[in-house]
């Protein structure tokens, strides 16, 4: 008899570790296993103690799973299933192919969930921090519908359009971004350094200061001395935002302010509604009743107010109206769309024309994303401007006065 170290999971899915006593290691995953245990790891009792130090500091250093890894995943997943791989095969292959520690801890875990009797998209829905809602319910229709290898080829692309759109918008705001850098940079320089130097230049005359230069020196002064007070202040905004956002009423709010943005709200309804009519057309070619379609979709748009708008939708689908009806009341579509639904609804071809719909509004959203530094930039422009001006009239028209005074002219 052997003692040997276990780690595994339970039938919750948390991670559990214990030794046993067994003649093999397969005797110990029997006891393991018939006990409710899914074994993930088996070893000698002595060789044990070096493991966790081990996997922490493989932990320490892993990188994490991007949605890179998950678009390559999605890509590797449809080939094996089109290829006609069992899907735990295939996982299996996937973890043996690669180095990636997080995304061996990552397969190994969904196996392990496969193993248990867990559904494919509930193994996913485990690990929300790599998948997300819209991935997770696009593979339950999948397996809903026996199309997971379409949906796999679907996912992937989605995932590609994903990329490519957050590539060009960091792209466009890259420039942005800097000066609005460049400026924080540089009102912290001035207040701390230049005001306070000017301040006790100024303290010299005998006369009164202009109305921007007392506001200007009296801003800096206040943020000198109350500096920890403010660091705190955003410290705890930060903190408090977090924790309306994590609310199911802030968010609601949250997105639906979004969508109302001046600039970047057009292009987040536009996505947010590409999403919605790719993932509803793949979900109504594959046979999926149109309320319960609506239902699975409300879950892929990642905005809690769209969401709530197509689940009013699909109320109204089950009450017995049109969908370009229900579709015309939730508010959120363009006429050219609504009559694009109606056609659909009339012909018989609703999922075609959503894939229509679909591409016409990732059209849109890259089109308005190569548009968006150029519509940021002349704001940008004029809060620059409104700077400099204040700066120059703070900090040079007591200079000036001073040398209207020194040459004895009235200022």
């Amino acid at each position: 008899m052997q003692t040997f170290a276990w780690r595994g999971r339970n039938n919750r899915g948390e991670q559990i570790d214990g030794v046993l006593d067994a003649e093999t290691e397969d005797a110990v995953a029997g006891q393991l296993l018939a006990g409710g245990v899914t074994p993930v790891q088996i070893r000698p009792a002595g060789a044990s103690l070096s493991a966790p130090k081990q996997d922490w500091w493989h932990a320490l250093g892993a990188r994490p799973v991007s949605m890179e890894d998950c678009l390559v995943l999605s890509r590797q997943l449809y080939t094996l299933q089109k290829a006609g791989v069992p899907i735990l095969r295939s996982l299996a292959g996937l973890q043996a192919s690669t180095a990636q520690q997080s995304l061996i801890a990552l397969l190994e875990d969904i196996r392990a969930s496969l193993d248990q009797g867990r559904e494919l998209s509930a193994a996913l829905a485990r690990h929300p921090k790599v998948f997300s809602p819209f991935y997770v319910a696009m593979v339950r229709v999948g397996e809903m519908t026996g199309r997971l290898t379409e949906v796999f080829q679907r996912l992937s692309e989605h995932l590609e359009f994903e990329l490519d759109i957050r590539a060009r918008i960091k792209q466009a705001l890259r420039y942005p971004m800097m000066v609005i850098v460049a400026m924080v940079i540089a009102v912290v320089i001035i207040n701390i350094f230049v005001l306070p130097t000017f301040a006790t230049a100024f303290a010299g005359f005998k006369t009164e200061l202009p109305l921007m230069t007392r506001i200007l020196l009296g801003f800096s002064s206040w943020t000198l001395q109350w500096w920890p007070m403010l660091v705190a202040a955003g410290v705890g905004l930060v903190v408090v935002v977090r924790g309306v956002l994590a609310s199911p009423e802030g968010r609601y709010r949250w997105d639906r302010l979004k969508l109302r943005l001046p600039i970047a709200g057009p292009i987040v309804l536009k996505a947010t509604l590409a999403r919605f009519a790719r993932s509803f057309a793949l979900a109504s070619s594959s046979g999926v009743p149109i309320s319960q379609a609506m239902t699975v979709v409300a879950q892929t748009v990642d905005n809690a107010f769209i969401g709530n708008r197509i689940e009013q939708m699909r109320d109204g689908v089950e009450r017995g109206e049109s969908i370009s009806r229900c579709a015309a009341a939730a508010g959120v579509f363009t006429p050219i769309v609504l009559q694009m639904i109606a056609v659909g609804e009339e012909t018989g071809e609703l999922d075609t024309l959503m894939v229509e719909i679909a591409q016409m509004y990732e059209r849109e959203t890259d089109y308005s994303i190569k548009g968006l530094s150029a519509s940021i930039e002349p704001v940008l422009l004029l809060i620059i401007g409104a700077m400099v001006l204040v700066l120059a009239l703070g900090v040079f028209l007591p200079l000036w006065n001073l040398g209207q005074a020194a040459m004895g002219r009235p200022g």
